[in-house]
């Protein structure tokens, strides 16, 4: 009986809990690599929002009260996008509900930045020319399916491409056309349009709206890093992956934004999108 007793197999010994915790897989790349949420990050925010509000006063540019409240509107709108997103890609109806809001924002946006009369709402038309067409195309394609965890990131930059093309464009158009306005009357006088004599003074500033996209793409891997590169690389996803989403996301913005630099330009050089006041505009 003693013998038998020898060899049963002894009970399992258990490791110390801190050798349990040492013996776990390490947390995964994106956890380690990504800001920690807590209140170092939120400290690091309030010192880089105070700094740059600083420098804007300083230098006296005279947006510094705007740079404060794009940083709280910033934090609170993401606070609630990311408390809503989870039930915003589970239910097409809702989705569908964000996306129009994403596009009713940009356009406010784009035109109270073009002109403060109410003209402001033909900025719709450049951001739809932009971004309607690609993003149908792609849905329609394939390449990026129904749900609203891809649809949305890839709605939401080339909204927001289209949108800074459109202000950009448009604002350089209008300056030019208020500040060489003599050239304007002189191109009538030769005989020309109204409109080809707006566009032929509009057309090279609003073109300036491309090169920071032109730049962007063009210096791509060896400058920059953008955003979408590096959130596949922290995601896991391998170097080509990656890359193959950055180019698409790339070509896809010059698409957008070369179509709403020329329907601003269209709009502005046909009188549609001015700043003549409201007032002024009915009298004529």
């Amino acid at each position: 009986m003693w013998l038998a007793r020898a060899r049963a197999p002894l009970p399992e010994r258990r490791p110390p809990p801190w050798r349990i915790r040492r013996a776990l897989p390490p947390p995964p790349y994106s956890e380690r690599v990504l800001l920690p949420v807590n209140a170092t990050l939120g400290v690091a925010l309030a010192v880089l929002l105070a700094a740059a509000v600083a420098a804007a006063a300083l230098a006296r540019l005279g947006h510094a009260r705007a740079v404060a409240l794009a940083g709280l509107r910033a934090a609170l709108q993401l606070a609630a996008v990311s408390y809503l997103i989870g039930w915003v890609v589970r239910s097409v109806p809702w989705l569908l509900c964000f996306l129009v809001l994403m596009f009713t924002v940009a356009v406010r946006t784009a035109g109270r930045r073009l002109t403060p009369n109410r003209t402001w709402w033909w900025a719709a038309a450049p951001l739809a020319a932009g971004v309607v067409p690609v993003v149908g195309a792609l849905v329609l394609t394939g390449l990026v399916p129904p749900r609203g965890i891809t649809l949305i990131p890839v709605a939401g930059i080339l909204i927001g491409g289209a949108l800074t093309a459109t202000v950009l464009g448009g604002r350089r158009a209008l300056d030019e056309l208020e500040t060489r306005h003599g050239e304007v009357e002189a191109g009538l006088a030769l005989g020309l349009l109204d409109r080809e004599a707006r566009m032929e003074v509009a057309r090279p500033a609003a073109s300036d709206a491309l090169l920071p996209g032109l730049d962007q793409t063009r210096t791509v891997g060896l400058v920059t890093l953008p955003g979408a590169f590096v959130g596949m690389l922290l995601g896991g996803a391998s170097p080509v992956q990656a890359g193959a989403v950055q180019m698409f996301v790339l070509v896809a913005l010059l698409a957008v934004q070369a179509a709403a630099v020329a329907v601003v330009l269209e709009l502005v050089a046909r009188g549609r999108l001015h700043r003549v006041p409201l007032a002024a505009a009915e009298g004529e």
